[in-house]
């Protein structure tokens, strides 16, 4: 665990340290580029609810914290990405909803089911196309960091133990889509992600017929 925080801060301590060479603040990347990342570190295990487990902890979520629960289990977005999003970023006929800059600082597009289109087609109504699709019960957007205590109050009322973050809800969405054999490129394009690698890292594992595959 320690050398996989370990590896993540060399990563970003290196990103700067090539950033300030390439604006000529520093003559050589020599002193870096010999320093490695720890090798054969465990890779980390992704924590995801089960489908009771999903219903609890939706139940027990106040009113406004529960349209969102709900529509990143439906969708796989980040919190901060549904927090941004607008009625316009929904399309009923398309049945997507767009994620206008996601952390990548890209847009994508999220394919619907059934019940997720149902579920954005209730969310918008009455709303002007640049109005928020989400905000919280005093009328406000939802903040930097206004989800974490109403989900933790939530989860302790599911009797989820520990208690969840919010982004464990995306990775809910992704294990439901891997155990139902969903390919792990689609997988990949609903979350964002620039190719399957990053998938396969975390979920391929889940899907029933990856090994025979």
């Amino acid at each position: 665990r320690r050398r996989a925080t370990a590896n993540r801060i060399l990563t970003v301590l290196k990103a700067g340290l090539n950033h300030a060479h390439h604006n000529g603040r520093i003559v050589s990347k020599a002193a870096w580029e010999s320093v490695k990342p720890f090798r054969e570190v465990d890779v980390p295990k992704v924590r995801y609810l089960s489908d009771a487990e999903a219903k609890r902890l939706t139940n027990a979520c106040p009113a406004d914290l529960r349209s969102m629960v709900v529509a990143a289990l439906l969708t796989g977005c980040r919190y901060s990405e549904l927090a941004e999003m607008r009625a316009g970023d929904f399309n009923a006929e398309a049945r997507v909803v767009t994620v206008a800059r996601s952390k990548a600082g890209k847009a994508r597009h999220v394919a619907l089911t059934d019940e997720g289109n149902e579920f954005f087609a209730a969310a918008v109504r009455g709303r002007k196309t640049t109005d928020r699709i989400f905000l919280r019960a005093d009328g406000e957007p939802w903040g930097k960091s206004h989800q974490y205590r109403p989900i933790t109050d939530a989860s302790a009322a599911a009797r989820i133990t520990p208690a969840v973050g919010f982004h464990v809800l995306r990775h809910t969405y992704a294990s439901r889509l891997a155990m139902r054999a969903v390919p792990m490129a689609v997988i990949a394009a609903q979350l964002g992600h620039a190719d399957t690698r990053m998938t396969e890292r975390h979920y391929a594992h889940l899907a029933p017929n990856y090994v025979a595959d």
